[in-house]
């Protein structure tokens, strides 16, 4: 039937109990709490079978409404310390790190970027902006 939605967003509460623990199996591989699938099966209560039959087409939704994705860009001076620093007052500020690019310094400057995940509700890009401008030796910063 061509109609059928191809993906739902259902509620874990109303979801057969297999379901949870296969997504379980999974973390507890990605996260090297479990040597192997079996391992993991065996952690969950769960059977090899049912864990390869959904493994593939069981997810976890991640609300991306609580989260908001930013790329800075940023030429810092060519000095130890100023990376540390502006990486360690994007951690002070509840940012995600999620990639830096960083490019060979050219003329005393580094070209940065940087790509971080953010709460909306905490943290307002503007202030992520101002407050790393203040770092000593970030040349220039800006949102892309």
């Amino acid at each position: 039937m061509s109609d059928k939605p191809r993906f739902l967003i259902v509620s874990a509460d109303v979801l057969p109990a297999v379901f949870l623990k296969v997504i379980e199996a999974k973390r507890l591989l990605s996260k090297a709490k479990a040597k192997n699938s079996s391992d993991a099966c065996r952690m969950v209560g769960i059977s090899r079978s049912a864990y390869y039959k959904y493994k593939d087409n069981v997810q976890v939704y991640e609300d991306k409404a609580n989260g908001q994705l930013s790329t800075l860009y940023m030429r810092l001076s060519d000095e130890p310390g100023v990376l540390s620093r502006v990486l360690q007052q994007l951690y002070e500020m509840g940012a995600n790190i999620l990639t830096v690019n960083q490019n060979i310094p050219v003329d005393t400057v580094a070209v940065v970027t940087i790509s971080v995940r953010i709460n909306r509700d905490e943290l307002d890009p503007d202030e992520i902006l101002k407050s790393l401008s203040s770092i000593y030796g970030v040349v220039s910063v800006k949102g892309i």
